[in-house]
């Protein structure tokens, strides 16, 4: 029985590896596709966000299933637990991977972005590719180094997340109202889009380590 349940345990973290790449495609596919107002990039986007719900459900309904017949404890129950998190996690993520494409979409043929804030959410979303293919090879390997490097660029979001506030909020941004309203919700949404994957790496680190964050509330 031991036996079954650590091949059991395994799948659920080839199904999360599955999951989280799927989201670094969806998130560098809605990127290129709002930076560069692609249409044919946002639906491709918006449909792997299908595949990612699809498969995050198989993958909490494994999990049910472990903790129902396995009755794990301890650590093994933590896993368990935390990987029914980290699903939920790389859901969301995809959603707002998808949130970004359907602004490109619903813009498109016109560029979503005024041409003075495009190079500052064209480097959050190369921002957040590079996160999402960490927090895969997070996933895959539990590197703890991988965990902090996630933290440290998420702070570089954070801060482009708030010069775009500056920049909407400051006398000479020249946007129209809708302008204003698209800027506020893409940056969250690449904002959002990374502190879920910190959130990820948080409990990623947490499992191999053993030390929690008190400091963060991610």
């Amino acid at each position: 029985m031991r036996d079954v349940f650590q091949q059991e345990l395994a799948e659920v973290q080839q199904r999360l590896v599955e999951i989280s790449r799927l989201v670094a495609i969806s998130m560098d596919k809605a990127t290129h596709a709002f930076n560069e107002s692609d249409v044919s990039l946002a639906e491709e986007a918006i449909t792997e966000d299908e595949k990612i719900d699809e498969l995050t459900v198989e993958l909490d309904e494994l999990a049910i299933t472990i903790l129902a017949r396995q009755q794990p404890v301890a650590r093994d129950l933590r896993i368990v637990v935390s990987a029914l998190r980290i699903s939920a996690s790389l859901e969301r993520m995809g959603d707002l991977a998808t949130h970004i494409a359907q602004l490109a979409r619903y813009r498109f043929p016109d560029k979503v972005i005024p041409k003075g804030l495009r190079g500052t959410f064209a480097e959050m979303g190369a921002l957040d590719v590079v996160i999402a293919n960490m927090l895969t090879e997070l996933l895959t390997h539990q590197d703890m180094a991988l965990a902090e490097t996630i933290r440290n660029e998420d702070d570089k979001v954070d801060a482009l997340h708030m010069s775009v506030f500056d920049a909407v909020l400051g006398e000479t941004w020249k946007g129209l109202a809708a302008d204003t309203v698209d800027a506020t919700l893409a940056s969250r949404y690449h904002e959002r889009f990374a502190d879920h994957a910190v959130s990820i790496a948080k409990k990623v680190q947490y499992l191999g380590t053993g030390a929690w964050h008190q400091d963060d509330n991610a």
